[in-house]
C-alpha cells in the first residue's frame, strides 16, 4: 500500500468536506471511490472511436455547407469576398 501527498485547491477541500460529512466516510474512502467512479468513465472515453464523437455532432440539415461540394470552389471565393468586404 503506497502513501499519497496530494495539494487540494480550497474548492476541492470544500468538497472534500462536505462528502466526508454527508457520507461519513474517511478521505481515504472518498478517495477511493472517487478514482474508481474516474477509471470507469476514463475507460468509455478510450474506448470511444472519431466516429461516435462524429455521430453526436448535429450538423443540422446541409452540416455547416454554404454550398454543395459540385460548387466548393465558386462558393469559397464568394465567402472570401464577403469577408473582405467586411
Amino acid at each position: 500500500m503506497g502513501t499519497r501527498t496530494v495539494r487540494l485547491d480550497n474548492e476541492a477541500e470544500q468538497t472534500l468536506e462536505r462528502l466526508r460529512t454527508i457520507t461519513g466516510l474517511t478521505i481515504s474512502e472518498l478517495l477511493k471511490h472517487g478514482l474508481t467512479a474516474y477509471e470507469g468513465r476514463a475507460l468509455e472515453q478510450a474506448k470511444r472511436k472519431p466516429y461516435d464523437i462524429y455521430r453526436k455532432l448535429d450538423l443540422g440539415p446541409s452540416g455547416y455547407a454554404v454550398a454543395p461540394a459540385r460548387e466548393a470552389k465558386s462558393a469559397v471565393a464568394q465567402v472570401i469576398r464577403r469577408k473582405d468586404k467586411g
